[in-house]
Order: structure tokens, then sequence, then C-alpha cells
């Protein structure tokens, strides 16, 4: 959501603050600041827009203090402004903050009648505002804080740097991530890892409901209810990220190359491909034992779930119950303790999929997840975790860290099957060597790119676009939607074939490009008649199939996409690549900001 940075130093910090948010960016990009103490005075700089607007203003005017905060900003609250931007200061103190204060009207309206005088428009200036009143009533920095952090409601990460104090800064968390790094005579507190990765490797994450006091050579943490704790300290892998685009345009046109290579190493982590079983130590889970599966997610995390009930009941015979995270703990859904909670998050920070883990433990279930960072929220509030091994994903449209989703899934529906006893060891064997041709596969649709592109500058003309699919390829309709409409701005839908004539249908004529994904399966057959459907209204089709599709469409296309053909198992994780690659090519051509896309954040760590 935002992105959050501090350093405790001997040198100036400005500079690595900034290099820093570059790491964190990813995060949020509506504004970007850094404030730093010099002989114990405050001083800041703030720029609204990209983080490249604050490089030009430290150029003009440079900060000189060894100690000091930054922010990057993803705006919940208040227009993306500089007047807004973070951090927010008072005469003691200066404040960064990730996430939503839910009851800052209030705390706003009492601080004011108090005779505290507002700048912004933002809930964050009400905590700087509250810890403020507490220094004013004669308290020190860490009894200020300890005061104020129990009339916060809300989901917050914060670091506070304190005039006159050259040798403290202070940091609290309550379901946003933050992390303490560990220098030679300095301190770091960072949102992850990746943005503390230029300067440790050594990190200590705080638990939800720790603050933490830093000093240069120090840190104490405090849990919720005040009392002293000792968290664990741990080797970091965010040094090894190089966060580089490498000779790619962009990240995600980066990330969309990346996938044979990462789908390979995800499932390498749960198939033995020599033996042509599952591994059992990746998978320590007795499928056996569960009779339902509750699955939860948000936006593409939810189409890789949905994608994933289709495997699971297919060859587990496992049935899967599957909500938004949003709507899933407001449901109530009934649970019983045969059923184990699945939850897909390529940040683990998902507010709403955080809450609904809360919400099943708080019932007696297992919990498992499917996350891209072992060390954030989700995973370490899980009992099971099934990492994606995608590494660090910058571009905020997910491309690799789905497929690696799916990747994971399918993997788990096999050892749910064969533990289940509706795979024999057979079975197994051939969907783990369908599995292991994938990057195969992918290698060979990337080489696309020419005709995909070409075919993008129809694309790029129009105003609004159907997908359409059956079965595993009907959620990927409505990813390759989401796809278009996160990074072009078109409007797109992702629809099941069969209810094209349900309603959808009415939109078709000359004008309106319809995606569809349709492999050669024991479906395609009933997609060929929608797509007649289509044709027959003048809708301008963009058939996605293979050779054999191609042959037996019989209907005339905008352009025909041919695939590889490929067993059922893995086209979902080959098609997506031609529907990732038709948003980006289309959102280049349209020259809009394809990895920070307007409105948008990686990691949406509020409700």
């Amino acid at each position: 959501m935002c992105g959050i940075i501090g350093i405790v130093g001997v040198r100036p910090v400005a500079p690595r603050l900034v290099d820093a948010l570059k790491r964190l960016e990813y995060r949020g990009y509506d504004s970007a600041g850094v404030a730093t103490l010099e002989d114990g005075a405050l001083d800041r700089r703030r720029a609204e827009g990209k983080l490249v607007n604050l490089e030009k203003r430290l150029i003009a005017q440079p900060l000189e203090g060894t100690i000091g905060i930054g922010h990057t900003r993803w705006a919940t609250h208040g227009a993306p402004t500089e007047r807004n931007a973070h951090p927010h200061a008072t005469e003691k103190l200066a404040i960064v903050h990730n996430g939503i204060i839910e009851n800052f009207a209030e705390l706003r309206s009492t601080l004011e009648a108090d005779g505290y005088f507002f700048q912004t428009d933002t809930d964050t200036e009400a905590v700087a505002q509250l810890v403020t009143r507490e220094l004013d009533r004669g308290k020190s920095p860490v009894e200020a804080v300890r005061e104020s952090l129990p009339q916060l409601k809300g989901a917050f990460a914060l670091a506070i740097l304190f005039t006159g104090e050259d040798d403290l800064l202070i940091a609290a968390r309550r379901g946003s991530p933050l992390a303490i790094g560990y220098g030679e005579g300095e301190m770091f507190l960072g949102s992850d890892a990746i943005a503390l990765a230029p300067f440790t490797d050594t990190i200590t994450y705080l638990d939800d409901g720790d603050w933490a006091v830093l000093t240069r050579n120090s840190s104490t943490i405090y849990d919720e209810n005040g009392a002293l704790v000792s968290r664990a300290i741990q080797k970091s892998t965010g040094t090894a990220f190089l966060v580089s685009k490498g000779n790619h345009r962009h990240f995600m046109e980066k990330e969309i190359h990346e996938q044979p290579e990462v789908i390979s190493h995800t499932l390498a982590h749960y198939l033995d491909f020599t033996s042509g079983m599952t591994r059992a130590e990746s998978v320590p889970v007795d499928f056996s034992a569960i009779n339902r599966l509750a699955i939860s997610a948000c936006g593409t995390a939810f189409y890789a779930a949905s994608i994933g009930k289709y495997w699971f009941e297919q060859i587990a015979r496992l049935p899967v119950d599957i909500d938004i995270a949003s709507e899933f703990r407001y449901r109530e859904m009934p649970l019983s303790k045969d059923t184990l909670a699945l939850f897909v998050s390529q940040s683990g920070e998902t507010a709403d999929t955080l809450a609904s883990l809360r919400y099943c433990k708080s019932q007696g279930l297992k919990i498992a997840s499917v996350v891209n960072v072992k060390e954030s929220t989700i995973a370490r509030e899980s009992d099971v975790v099934f990492p994606t091994l995608a590494g660090p994903e910058i571009g905020v449209a997910s491309t690799k860290a789905f497929t690696c989703q799916l990747s994971v899934l399918a993997s788990l529906a096999i050892a749910a099957g064969k533990a289940r006893g509706t795979i024999d060891a057979a079975e197994e064997q051939r969907l783990i060597r369908h599995l292991s041709e994938v990057p195969r596969f992918a290698n060979e649709v990337l080489r696309l790119s020419p005709q995909i592109e070409a075919v993008c500058r129809e694309l790029m003309l129009v105003k609004h676009a159907l997908y359409l699919g059956r079965g595993t390829s009907f959620p990927l309709a409505m990813e390759g939607a989401l796809k278009l409409k996160e990074i072009s701005y078109i409007h797109a839908e992702g629809y099941a074939a069969g209810e094209l004539k349900h309603g959808p249908i009415a939109l078709i004529d000359e004008t309106m490009p319809v995606i569809v994904i349709a492999p050669y399966d024991r479906l395609y057959e009933k997609t060929v008649s929608n797509m007649q459907e289509v044709a027959a209204r003048g809708g301008r089709i963009i058939l996605i199939t293979d050779a054999k599709g191609a042959a037996n469409a019989n209907i005339k296309t905008l352009d025909t996409i041919i695939l590889p053909h490929m067993p059922e198992i893995i086209a979902p994780l080959i098609y997506a690549l031609p529907v990732q690659m038709l948003a980006y090519y289309t959102a280049v051509f349209m020259g809009t900001d394809v990895d920070q896309p307007r409105n948008l954040a990686k990691s949406v760590t509020v409700e």
C-alpha cells in the first residue's frame, strides 16, 4: 500500500533513504518524502508524483541528517498532493505511515478541540498530533507512543522521528508489515526485506501489535500490552534480489519472460520429476483427512484459486468452497474441523485475505497458505506454507506470481488426489510428467510475442472488450480482462462462454473485440458454438487456441494465436502468457504506465 524506510545512521542518510524507496515504489507512487534530523533540528523534503520528483527536490535542497525516515505513498485519505505527502510533521516529530487509521475523524475532532491544528487531509496526521499532545503533556517520546498506540483503530505501520533525539527512532505495527534491520553501528527499518537489502541481511520481523525503540546500537521490542519481548533474528534472502529491468522496457515484460524459469523452480519444489511423485516433505498436509477445502483470495490470486478449484475437484474429488476474501468473513460460512482453509496471496500481506485467515483460525480450522513472501504475515500465521518461489514481482499487474500460484495449486491437487486414492501412482506420474513440460511450452509461447504485439495495434483502438472461456479457461478469461483493465484502462469483462446468451451478447457489434480462450479439449465444440454467435453479430474475434482448434473453428477471426497442443492440466499456465502479453503490448502502444498503473498498488494492506 505504502512503503516505509527508516535509518539511524552515522553518515547522511537521505541518499540511502531514496535508494530504499526505489525498491518500495511498487507499494505506492502517488507521492514521496523524507525527513531527517541535523543537530536535533527536523527538516523534510516531499514531492507529488513519483520518486524521481523527490530526487530532484533533494538535489536542489539536500538533507544532511544522519537519522531519517522516508515514505512512498498510495493515497487512501486525501488527494495525492505534496501537502498530503509523508512524512507528516509537527514541531516535535515527523511520522510515516502505511495503513488506515479508522478512527482518525474522532481523534481529529478531539485534538482540534484541544487546540491542535491540522494541515493535511490524511488520517496519518491524527497520529502525529496525538503523539505530539502526549509530548506536550510532559511525556518522553517512548511514553508518548506507549500512550497513543492503544487509542488507534485500524491497520498501520508507523515510524516516528523526534526533534532533538538524534539517536532514537520508534516503530509500531498492527496489521501492516514492518521489519528491523541490523547493521554495524546502524539500525534500519523497512516495510519489507527488499527495502533493507542494500544495507543488511540480518532482519527481525515485528509481530502484529509490536512496537520498537531503535538506536544506533540497539533495538527494544514491546508487544501490544507493553511487555518487553524478544523476536527472532534471521538472515533474509532479500539481498539476493536485484531489482532491475535488465534488457526489458518494463518490469512487467521482464517478469512475463521470467515465467519459464520461476515456474520450473516452483514445480521442482513440490514435484520429483525423476520419480514422478510429489515431494511429501513439501506437502505436509494429510489430504485423506480433509473432506472440504475452503479457499479465499483477492484479485489475480482469486482467479488462480478459481482454476485450482477445478483441479482439486476433478483430480482429487475434493469439494471446494471459494470466496473473494473481502466477502468471505462477512458471509459467515459454516465451517467444520475436517475443512482445510487455504489462502492465496502474492504479498502475504493482503488485508482482506489476512482477516479471512484469522476468522478461520478462530473457528479452529487448520490454516494453509500459498504465498510468494515466506516471511509475510499470512505465512507466519499459517500452520502450513506453500511458497510460490516467483521471486520479487515489481510490476503491479501480477504475471509470474499468478502462474507460480497455479503451479503450486496443480501440484497440491495431485498430492491430494494421491492421498485420497482418486488417482493411482501411474496417473500421478502422468500428471507430473505433463507439468514438467510447462517451462518448455512457456518458452515456445513467448516466441509468439511479435504476432501478439501486432494484434494489439488493433486492440489499442477499442474502448471495451469481452473475454470468453469454459472450464479452467473461464477464470483465465476473467484474469485476462482484469489485466487489460489494470494497465491499459480499457474496460473489459470476462465471462463463462456459456453465459454469453444470458446478457453479454447484447454488447456484441462490429466494434467489440472478443478474446476467446479455447484449447482443443472436451469443451471446445461448445465454445465454438459461442464463437459462431459472436461472428454472426459482427464481433471481432481474437482466438487463442492450438493448431487443431484453429483448423476446426471455421470462423473468420481478427487474429488466431496458435499455441502448441498440450495436456489439459497445464493449459491454464501456458494460455496465461498470451493473455498477459495482449494486455502488456496494448498498454505499451497506448502509452500508459505499465509497471505502475494509476490508482493501483502492488500490495493491498488495508480493506
